[in-house]
Formats: structure tokens, C-alpha cells, sequence
């Protein structure tokens, strides 16, 4: 038996129990684990095999970053990665934040669409972070796209990067 704890935003608690336990109770059987949550900590125990609660771990820090329960599941998969960015290193002032936030998300969120679209993704701008979820290629190339963004690139010189990296490295999505 092993055990691990994982702290997630409160406000993330209710969706990762779901209704009447739902969430947490396919979340268990899927990953052959035992969750107890505290919800006033917002810390969440995982117990069972090492490997299970291996698996487990980044499904849960993936809800706590934002992601629905659906799309996190993807992380079961060997194949996929949970990638955080983390905004406090781009900006350091509250409206340098928000003003990155919306270089991310862009107008009725076409730019985060767009990069999903482009390299087959699931992003979330949650809190102070960007969240991605992806196959490791397809996860990378989103990184540095929301990176070059972060740095100040310009969203079709962006989008232009990532078509030509997926024709350089032939990833089809």
C-alpha cells in the first residue's frame, strides 16, 4: 500500500466529487485507488498499489488546474501529459496578468481554440496557470506556442510556427 496527498484550489473540490460522488467514485474504480478529500484543505489522499496512485495523482492535479473530469481521464493514458505553465513567471503585476490571460485566450477565446485546434490539445487558463493536456508531442508544441505567446509573439506568426513544426517533425493529428 502506498499513500500520496495532492492539494488542489477548494473551489476545484466540488468538481473533482462530483455529483454525489460521481466523479470521485469512477476516479477510484478507473485508477484502483482510495481518495479521501478534505475539503476545507482542499488536500486530497490518495491510497493504494505505487503505480495506481502514480496514475492517479496528475489526473487529480489536472481537475485542480481547471480540466473537467472527462478530459483529465485522457492522463490514464501513458501516452498523454499534463503541462502547466505558470503565468507568475511572464507577468508580475495584476494587469500584466490579466493582459496575458487574454493574449491566451483571446477575442470569445479564439486564440486558446485555435491552438487546441492546431495541435490536437485541451487547454485551460485557470488561476495563475496555463494547463495543457495532450500526446507528449502534440503537448510540447502547444507549451512553446503559449510560451512564444507569453513572450509577446504575434498570434498568426504563433499559428505559423506550429504548422510548420508539425510539417517539420510530420506529426498528424
Amino acid at each position: 500500500m502506498s499513500l500520496d496527498e495532492i492539494r488542489i484550489p477548494k473551489e476545484r473540490i466540488s468538481v473533482l466529487i462530483g455529483k454525489e460522488g460521481n466523479n470521485k467514485k469512477v476516479l477510484e474504480k478507473k485508477t484502483n485507488t482510495k481518495l479521501k478529500v478534505d475539503s476545507e484543505e482542499g488536500l486530497v489522499l490518495i491510497e493504494g498499489d505505487a503505480l495506481d496512485v502514480f496514475n492517479a495523482k496528475p489526473v487529480i492535479r489536472a481537475i485542480g488546474r481547471g480540466f473537467n473530469p472527462g478530459i483529465a481521464d485522457k492522463l490514464l493514458d501513458e501516452e498523454y501529459l499534463l503541462e502547466v505553465v505558470n503565468l507568475k513567471d511572464f507577468a508580475n503585476t495584476k494587469n500584466s496578468m490579466l493582459r496575458i490571460k487574454s493574449r491566451i485566450i483571446g477575442r470569445n477565446g479564439t486564440c486558446k481554440k485555435n491552438i487546441e485546434i492546431l495541435t490536437n490539445t485541451d487547454i485551460v487558463v485557470y488561476g495563475k496557470t496555463v494547463s495543457i493536456i495532450g500526446t507528449i508531442g502534440n503537448c510540447v508544441i502547444a507549451k512553446q506556442a503559449v510560451e512564444r505567446l507569453l513572450q509577446g509573439s504575434k498570434h498568426g506568426n504563433v499559428y505559423n510556427w506550429i504548422e510548420a513544426k508539425r510539417r517539420k517533425d510530420k506529426i498528424n493529428l
